[in-house]
């Protein structure tokens, strides 16, 4: 398995089924070119297409410093429970320490217990503190 970021609109639409909706190029291109934000992409030699994403967004504030958001995590349905997921996960870990950040989180929904394994094994721990409260501007 090799972890590569990606760096074209092209490499992350070929992506796309790995994502719950259709890539939209301005939106990758935006994502692609924004400060603070990462996307890296799980490649196996049998497979075509990427078996596996990560992204990430640092979080500054001005009286805690920069942590890194992990915002999604998947892994195509064939390739789960190799590590892969536990890899991207690690590989983000990694960038965020290179970048100094001073930790990482992610929100992960209620019973998905597939997330919370992968996340556990790379040394997440669940606090239990969180509610997720939402708005939605659509």
């Amino acid at each position: 398995m090799e972890i590569r970021r990606a760096a074209t609109v092209a490499e992350v639409a070929a992506a796309e089924h790995l994502f719950d909706n259709p890539v939209r190029t301005e939106w990758a291109e935006r994502f692609l070119t924004a400060t603070g934000h990462h996307l890296f992409l799980a490649h196996e030699d049998d497979a075509d297409a990427p078996v596996g994403f990560v992204s990430g967004i640092e979080t500054i504030h001005p009286d805690k410093g920069t942590e890194m958001f992990l915002y999604e995590l998947a892994v195509a349905e064939p390739y789960r429970r190799r590590g892969i997921g536990r890899a991207l996960v690690e590989r983000l870990a990694a960038l965020g320490r290179e970048l100094g950040c001073y930790g990482m989180w992610v929100l992960v929904d209620a019973g998905n217990d597939v997330a919370l394994a992968a996340y556990r094994s790379t040394g997440g721990k669940d606090d239990g503190t969180c509610n997720v409260v939402t708005w939605d501007f659509t």
